[in-house]
């Protein structure tokens, strides 16, 4: 018999994702691009939370957040900040279109080290976490066919630049069906010789 995990007292599950922020100046850049393309593709899906590159979204039992936050700063703790470049945009066909990002290594060493903690943040066989190897910011996402084929048109002959220095991440989460993310920890990246051995602790 299969038990209903969220109907056994004080198993409260929240989503997480664990992203990357572009500082205030660029942020505002992005969310007036973003008001922009709602505006004239009625589209306000992307509206609802600030721009950001996510690295993993999971969903877990509140109970297992201490445990997955100490295991993510110490990969905070060894890893050195690093600059990321943005420039135009892509799309996923017929459903998002986003600003690219440009600098990739970095981002994909980072979710490399990320996914040492992958066993902490899988909740069941269906709830398994889900990590980004291909970083971008949305511009605009859950579009129909006439919002995707229009904006694409605009969107792929249209230029963006922009770049930061991310020097930390951030997990954040909300309650199941809730739909503003609250910050639950912020990880700085301090380039610290962190040991495999001090990582195991936390296991």
């Amino acid at each position: 018999m299969k038990i209903n995990i969220q109907s056994i007292p004080g198993c409260r599950i929240n989503e997480y994702m664990l992203v990357l922020n572009p500082h205030e100046e660029l942020r505002n850049k992005i969310t007036k691009l973003r008001s922009e393309f709602s505006e004239t593709y009625k589209n306000s899906a992307a509206l609802l939370n600030k721009p950001h590159i996510a690295l993993v979204r999971f969903t877990q039992l509140e109970m297992m957040e201490e445990r997955i936050v100490n295991r993510l700063k110490v990969v905070g703790m060894g890893f050195q900040p690093f600059k990321l470049s943005l420039k135009d945009y892509g799309s996923f066909p017929s459903h998002t279109i986003y600003i690219n990002v440009t600098t990739k290594i970095p981002v994909n060493n980072l979710v490399r080290e990320i996914r040492g903690a992958q066993r902490l943040m899988k909740l069941d066989a269906e709830h398994k976490p889900h990590f980004i190897d291909e970083p971008f910011i949305v511009l605009g996402r859950r579009l129909m066919p006439w919002q995707y084929e229009k904006g694409w048109l605009e969107f792929s002959h249209r230029h963006f630049t922009g770049s930061f220095i991310a020097d930390n991440m951030l997990l954040i989460k909300r309650r199941i069906g809730d739909r503003s993310w609250q910050i639950a920890q912020r990880f700085d990246f301090m380039n610290l010789p962190v040991t495999t051995k001090q990582g195991e602790l936390f296991v």
